[in-house]
């Protein structure tokens, strides 16, 4: 399995949206980025079960659903 360089990254939320974040996170057992990644995936595989044309689902995935959807931001 290819592994990717990941970047630091920010996001803006307020303090509640924070606390969510920290309880759900720690819930889990991750950190508050390891849950915003979970979550993004999660919601990504739900809503593109087949990938994108550029995001493609890894070998041997199940995969659910029809062809590859046009990625959302391709033509920007």
């Amino acid at each position: 399995m290819e592994r990717l360089k990941k970047k630091v990254r920010t996001y803006s939320a307020n303090d509640k949206e924070v606390s969510m974040l920290e309880a759900v996170s720690f819930y889990h057992g991750f950190s508050k980025s390891g849950m915003l990644t979970s979550l993004v995936k999660k919601e990504f595989w739900r809503g593109f079960p087949a990938g994108t044309d550029q995001i493609k689902a890894d070998v041997n995935a199940r995969v659910n659903g029809g062809s590859p959807a046009p990625h959302p931001v391709a033509n920007k």
